[in-house]
């Protein structure tokens, strides 16, 4: 179950939303620099936030309803707004990541015209969030 909860609201995401960044980040950081004496100088340390949490629901074709849409798109415009996403099993607590665009987004399953979106309208959603 892949679930994002806002205080006591929780709400239910798809299964197979795939997480194609969850092995793109290290906690580990290190630099390299040559000293004065021409020795390399190997600084180590450690993140303690910063992950990011990408969510893709358009390449797996994972579709959520329009209400939830919109539950998501509200909860996504609230500043400073902490989540505790669970995704296999795993509490991660998290911000939606805004720093470049839009963090929530989503998109209709097939093309209607404006008059036939409704709150069971299918839309193929992408989070992007941020360990914090």
């Amino acid at each position: 179950m892949i679930a994002l909860k806002l205080n006591s609201t929780q709400l239910e995401l798809p299964d197979s939303l795939l997480w194609p960044d969850e092995f793109s980040w290290n906690a580990v950081v290190t630099a390299n620099k040559t000293g004065s004496t021409g020795a390399l100088i190997i600084h180590v340390g450690k993140r303690k936030a910063g992950r990011p949490i990408t969510l893709d629901g358009v390449e797996s074709r994972s579709w959520i309803t329009r209400a939830l849409c919109d539950q998501l798109y509200a909860w996504a415009a609230i500043p400073d707004a902490e989540f505790d996403l669970v995704v296999r099993g795993v509490t991660h607590r998290v911000r939606f990541d805004n720093s470049q665009g839009a963090a929530f987004t989503a998109r209709a399953q097939w093309r209607l015209f404006d008059s036939e979106h409704n709150g069971q309208t299918d839309y193929l959603p992408t989070f992007k969030f941020i360990e914090i």
